[in-house]
């Protein structure tokens, strides 16, 4: 199955005392490479949802962000730390009566101190919040995915046109290596009759023998018959039901072995144009696969 590494979607949820909004975005990324921020008052949750997104995602960079909004008022609550304030109280007036500054010492001045006056620590069921958050997490990962599988359908008929592109070029390099017995047998006697100037008539049975030792070595049957296998084995990959990304990847790697090995044993300068055509598609494939999970 084809479906692109970039995507973004948003979920939001509301409960009977809080609100949940997850963000979830990605990016390309050879492995999977998960960013996930919550509220630390939440980091209890974070394998959960670490298993729920890797149950989606299996290849590529994703950033979820998840934020938790109460609204019964309880986030606004504070709490005094008494023997902080009392220590700064004594330290203000210390310093005031050996300065001999007359002023009073204000509320302001001890409300202001660090950590005098703090956010009241809350003790959250998050038990019973989870399946909230569950449900804002799953719809923003079912979201993205479908943007992903949306995306992936059109690099797929991409890949579909290119492979066609490139069967068509195979027929035309298994066409054009066919009777090689003959091609070489009349490229050898050319070659003769222009180095003898015609002044020589080479034996029959020795020519024979030479041009069938270069068709043998010039035979590309075999790799013809790999590189059909692996064009077969392509379109499989993409209709799976799995992530196709590493595997065509490696089958790309694959079609650049054999191509290569063909242009090394053709001697046709009608081949060698063709593969560097077929070079060229398979580059233009390799670089959408990076773009696939």
């Amino acid at each position: 199955m084809i479906k692109s590494m970039t995507g973004f979607a948003s979920s939001e949820k509301t409960g009977e005392n809080f609100e949940v909004v997850t963000e979830a975005r990605t990016y390309n990324s050879k492995y999977l490479d998960v960013n996930l921020r919550l509220p630390h008052e939440y980091s209890a949750l974070e394998e959960r949802i670490r298993g729920l997104i890797g149950s989606m995602v299996s290849r590529g960079r994703i950033e979820i962000k998840i934020a938790i909004r109460e609204s019964n008022g309880s986030s606004l609550e504070f709490e005094i730390d008494d023997k902080k304030a009392v220590a700064y109280y004594n330290t203000l007036l210390n310093l005031k009566n050996k300065l001999g500054i007359d002023s009073p010492i204000s509320l302001e001045m001890i409300a202001g101190a660090e950590g005098v006056i703090k956010p009241a620590e809350n003790k959250k069921d998050i038990e019973a919040q989870w399946p909230l958050i569950k449900d804002s997490v799953d719809e923003a990962l079912n979201l993205l995915d479908q943007m992903r599988r949306k995306e992936g359908e059109y690099i797929a008929g991409d890949f579909v046109m290119r492979i066609e592109n490139i069967e068509k070029l195979l027929n035309s390099i298994e066409s054009e290596s066919c009777d090689l017995l003959l091609y070489y047998t009349e490229r050898l006697k050319d070659r003769i009759s222009i180095l003898t100037k015609d002044t020589f008539e080479p034996d029959a049975g020795r020519i024979a023998q030479e041009a069938a030792f270069l068709a043998d070595r010039c035979d590309i049957s075999e790799e013809v018959l790999r590189v059909k296998s692996h064009l077969n084995q392509f379109n499989i990959i993409m209709n799976s039901g799995e992530p196709a990304g590493r595997k065509l990847n490696f089958l790309l790697q694959e079609f650049n072995r054999e191509f290569n090995t063909i242009g090394s044993k053709t001697e046709k300068a009608i081949v060698s144009h063709t593969i560097v055509d077929v070079k060229s598609e398979i580059e233009k494939l390799r670089e959408q696969v990076q773009n696939i999970e």
